[in-house]
């Protein structure tokens, strides 16, 4: 239960956050932008690196730092970018195809077997998904004229190297739970760390780590960015692939569209009735993947 209910909030944590990414442009472009969010978030979870013992498990903490280069520092960018090219729900919703690749991953390499109930409420989790993805604008209104709501395919190439990304990083960080008995605490922050080395390399440190030129809003709005999708999203997402096989734990995790719901009418606009009765179809399949 306890890996149930953290997917749910960590799916609520990402969501509200990528909300408020959207929402504000935080000066800063993606990159350096992901890699100020990740110090932040680092810093307020460094009690845990002083925890962790690093002549035992060596090889597996070298496989976390990798997973927190693919998820967080390379996945986390181009989903930031995704987010100010196609917007929080559309975003999310590429994670239509992530449940069956993750299941099919942790089937693979970590040999881990689902049941067939889980399979089909899987198998419904996605189509439902895939049918949010390519009913594209019919069932939202808001200005027929707004060129902003006019993408198309390409505009989600940017969420498809996210999720790939974010699959991969997270069956590193389940095979690694398998193995040792780090806590998902640790296992954050040494994410985290990864991220962090990667970014600074990338950028070269040609990034302002300041965050003054903030406005006062904007500023306050960043830091609970953090700490909702940073700091809570991946510790949560942590218990999640401690407590629950891959493919179960990567569906419930990948209910961010149901949840961005909340947030359409600020963002796009109304919902129809097929939308609505669609989500209720994706419910069910969320029934049948945890029974």
């Amino acid at each position: 239960m306890i890996g149930i209910l953290s997917a749910f909030g960590a799916s609520f944590a990402w969501t509200y956050a990528c909300f408020i990414w959207r929402r504000n442009s935080f000066i800063l472009e993606p990159i350096k932008l992901n890699l100020l969010k990740n110090l932040v978030a680092f810093l307020v979870f460094i009690p845990a690196l002083f925890s962790v013992n690093f002549t035992q498990d060596t090889p597996y903490l070298l496989i976390l730092l990798i997973s927190g280069v693919l998820g967080i520092g390379i996945g986390d960018t181009f989903y930031i970018k995704s987010l100010k090219s196609i917007g929080t729900r559309k975003t999310l919703s590429i994670e239509a195809i992530s449940p069956i690749i993750a299941a099919f991953s942790g089937g693979i390499f970590i040999k881990e077997t689902l049941s067939l109930s889980s399979w089909i409420g899987i198998l419904i989790v996605s189509l439902s998904l895939i049918k949010i993805i390519t009913m594209r604008h019919t069932y939202l209104f808001r200005n027929s004229e707004d060129k902003t709501l006019k993408v198309n395919l390409t505009d989600y190439s940017y969420s498809f190297l996210s999720v790939l990304c974010a699959v991969i990083a997270a069956l590193l960080s389940r095979l690694v739970f398998i193995k040792t008995n780090l806590n998902p605490f640790q296992t954050t922050e040494l994410r985290l760390l990864g991220s962090i080395i990667f970014l600074i390399v990338v950028t070269k440190l040609k990034t302002n780590f300041s965050l003054s030129k903030f406005k006062n809003d904007e500023r306050f709005w960043f830091l609970v960015s953090i700490i909702f999708g940073t700091n809570i999203g991946i510790l949560l997402q942590q218990i999640v692939f401690k407590t629950l096989p891959l493919g179960i734990g990567w569906t419930l995790l990948s209910t961010s569209p149901l949840i961005s719901l909340l947030f359409v009418k600020k963002e796009e606009g109304e919902l129809s009735f097929e939308i609505i009765l669609i989500t209720l179809i994706l419910c069910i399949g969320i029934g049948l993947t945890i029974l």
